[in-house]
């Protein structure tokens, strides 16, 4: 029990950096005209690279990846990471901030579908949370009709998708966590998202940007508060947990964005998003409360298990 208190707590931290860093990032893009993408790119790169010594140097046993786990690996980096980061930025691009993280913490939803298409008997409780975030969230963001009177098809498409690439991105990622430690799929995993960004934003374009020191110190924030602190509690907290319950908590994450935006940048919350505040902590709540579809396993010893996780 402590241990699933305390995993809850990590994934409460890693929403709570995810919602402050927001922040910074909205500031890089609108005031200093910085592409969401490459700033995705880069992030990624120096989380990769401050892991990547760490364990160099701590544990080396967590860069050993069994053969067999490699296709694993590859498809949770191109299409987890990496394509998670893609849909939604890209949906933020065509429908505006609100309505894009409304439909990326979808994934709740979508992740509780899964669980009963599978069969797994799912409690009321976690249903009303996950319906009652769903309508929180959606008060957060404050979507009006003037954003979405002149969406396109592809651009609903898109919004949808980051939903369903996290959704898939949660769950896909507790298939390597009962069997490696997170600091290992963590490393990997951006370390493929970074390549594939370079693709997009190859390092000399970025470098003839010459960006001045006190961007870069910009970048390396979003690299340490942004990515490598929050995905490994997220991580570590999932590891424990059910992913329903990992991600219904992680929709503390836009209560953190806009509060954070009311204290740094003076912009007032209304009673209504006090209103989805309110739902969508007490969603937060009530999915530690609610009884498991499955009890989440204990920790099982790193790259000890004979076949792949595929």
């Amino acid at each position: 029990m402590k241990s699933r208190t305390l995993a809850r707590w990590m994934v409460f931290g890693a929403a709570a950096c995810w919602g402050t860093t927001a922040t910074l990032a909205r500031h890089l893009f609108r005031d200093l005209d910085a592409p969401p993408l490459m700033v995705v790119e880069l992030r990624l790169v120096i989380a990769s690279t401050l892991l990547g010594v760490w364990l160099a140097w701590r544990d080396r046993k967590a860069l050993v990846v069994r053969r067999e786990d490699w296709g694993y690996v590859l498809v949770l980096g191109i299409f987890g990471v990496a394509t998670v980061q893609a849909s939604y930025y890209t949906s933020i691009a065509r429908l505006g901030v609100g309505l894009a993280i409304l439909l990326q913490y979808l994934a709740p939803s979508l992740i509780v579908i899964y669980q009963i298409a599978r069969g797994r008997r799912v409690g009321a409780g976690m249903v009303i949370s996950v319906i009652a975030a769903t309508i929180g969230t959606a008060l957060l963001v404050g979507v009006s009709s003037e954003v979405t009177r002149n969406t396109t098809l592809l651009s609903w498409a898109i919004g949808l998708s980051s939903a369903l690439t996290f959704a898939f991105y949660v769950v896909f990622s507790k298939r390597g966590l009962d069997r490696y430690a997170p600091s290992t799929l963590l490393f990997y995993t951006f370390l493929i998202a970074a390549m594939v960004w370079a693709f997009v934003h190859p390092p000399w374009a970025i470098a003839a940007r010459h960006d001045p020191p006190a961007m870069w110190l910009r970048y390396a924030v979003l690299g340490v508060f942004s990515t490598l602190i929050p995905f490994s509690l997220f991580y570590a907290g999932l590891k424990r947990l059910r992913p329903a319950e990992a991600g219904v908590l992680a929709t503390l994450e836009p209560v953190v964005a806009l509060t954070s935006a009311w204290i740094f940048l003076g912009e007032r919350l209304q009673s209504v998003q006090w209103l989805g505040a309110g739902l969508v902590l007490s969603a937060s709540l009530l999915a530690t409360r609610a009884p498991a579809t499955e009890e989440a396993r204990p920790a099982t010893p790193e790259r000890t298990e004979p076949g792949s996780i595929a």
